[in-house]
């Protein structure tokens, strides 16, 4: 996924070495299925079928399609896994920026995407490849590769952990100092914030920014990089794979239509924009409690 881990977790009785080493081989597992980096990756595998073509998923896949389309549907495609062609045209993708895209090659990579477009059958996980279209899922994949590496060490018997990947972070238990898994809220360069640090106490948190790598949260409605003053989204959630989700989606809507979606559905999101910090209920209900 082009980033690092870290698995911390207190457990005497494993191997550290022996820990390592399967988790390693997990991740190996994941991105083989699921790497818009990887030419022989399954989810490459998908976007090169022809059209009409369905494609028997695993379970990580079937599990990051239906969130996907979920965060789809309820965002009105502010959210949308579907993109891959235009991520890659404007130079997002494994190949980076060759040359500037035509508008004639963005409109055709806009018209194959759309999550519209997807049949996807959840009970018997299988997709259907429409034709031309290409899955991208550099906007929650890390986070279920959180999930995925927290329930894989709690199944290995280290029942308290912190997972990070790429900056997503989820913790569960406590420290060996019987402290929970502190973690502090990074602030954007320039933005003079009072101090934020939660406990990852079976929670986990996603930060969406454009102060690392620019603007390259593509909004799926205009195929172009998100216009809006955002300079990061947090969110706290049980699941790391829905607050990546999230944080991306809030980072497409812009401050007011991102804080009304997020308090719809009871998001609990930190939004940074031009250096004021934002709040949802949900947020402000968990510093209070």
């Amino acid at each position: 996924m082009g980033t690092a881990w870290l698995a911390a977790y207190v457990a005497p009785e494993l191997d550290p070495e022996e820990v390592r080493a399967r988790i390693i081989g997990r991740l190996a597992a994941f991105v083989a299925e699921l790497s818009h980096w990887e030419p022989v990756s399954l989810l490459s595998r998908f976007n090169a079928l022809p059209a009409g073509e369905w494609m028997a998923l695993p379970a990580d896949f079937a599990a990051v399609i239906a969130a996907g389309l979920d965060m789809a549907a309820l965002s009105n495609g502010a959210f949308d896994p579907t993109i891959g062609r235009v991520v890659d045209l404007l130079g997002f993708g494994p190949s980076g920026l060759q040359a500037p895209p035509s508008p004639e090659a963005l409109t055709a990579a806009r018209t194959n995407s759309g999550y519209q477009r997807l049949a996807f059958d959840r009970q018997a996980r299988r997709l259907r490849q429409p034709g031309g279209l290409s899955l991208d899922f550099s906007g929650i994949a890390k986070g279920h590769a959180v999930d995925m590496l927290g329930d894989f060490l709690t199944a290995l018997g280290a029942r308290d952990w912190l997972v990070e990947i790429g900056g997503e972070l989820k913790g569960s238990g406590m420290r060996p100092d019987a402290d929970p898994w502190w973690v502090d809220c990074e602030d954007p360069p320039g933005a003079t914030l009072p101090p934020l640090r939660i406990a990852l106490h079976g929670l986990a948190i996603a930060t969406s920014g454009d102060y690392r790598r620019g603007s390259h949260t593509i909004d799926p409605r205009s195929g172009a990089p998100a216009a809006n003053d955002i300079h990061s989204v947090s969110v706290i959630h049980a699941k790391a794979m829905l607050a990546d989700a999230w944080a991306t989606t809030l980072t497409v809507l812009g401050v007011d239509a991102g804080l009304a979606l997020a308090a719809k559905h009871g998001i609990a999101a930190r939004i940074v924009a031009a250096a004021e910090e934002h709040l949802t209920p949900a947020f402000l209900a968990m510093l209070t409690d």
